[in-house]
């Protein structure tokens, strides 16, 4: 998997790159390696907002396109929270992928071959 990690109004240190890779790099486990993940960090400049530090992630896969946002007061606790979000997504996308629903269930009023059963006549139990 592909980290990208940017930073708008905050600049990406050394020790946040490195603590978003350690958390951000248990979903390599679980995604392929053509997967890609942008993780955006930001400070919001409103002061009503309590909770400024904000991580914004996005993981492409081969299938749907995983996002998460979380913001609290400090900018590494928003990293933790988002890449637990995005554990528990791709967790149930790969579940999902692995247990398939049954396609070809037979709908009501068939049989498992798939004929329509004949209908039954009081002349047929002689």
């Amino acid at each position: 998997m592909k980290l990208q990690v940017k930073g708008r109004n905050v600049d990406v240190t050394d020790s946040l790159f490195s603590h978003a890779e350690r958390k951000l790099g248990k979903l390599a486990k679980h995604l392929s390696d053509e997967s890609r993940c942008e993780l955006e960090l930001a400070i919001e400049h409103n002061p009503s907002i309590s909770e400024k530090q904000v991580a914004e992630a996005t993981v492409w896969t081969k299938g749907p396109i995983l996002r998460a946002r979380e913001s609290s007061t400090d900018m590494y606790a928003s990293i933790d929270q988002v890449a637990d979000k995005l554990e528990r997504q791709v967790k149930r996308y790969r579940e999902r992928r692995i247990v398939e629903p049954r396609r070809h269930a037979p709908h009501h009023g068939e049989t498992s071959n798939g004929s329509t059963p004949r209908p039954r006549d009081d002349d047929d139990e002689e």
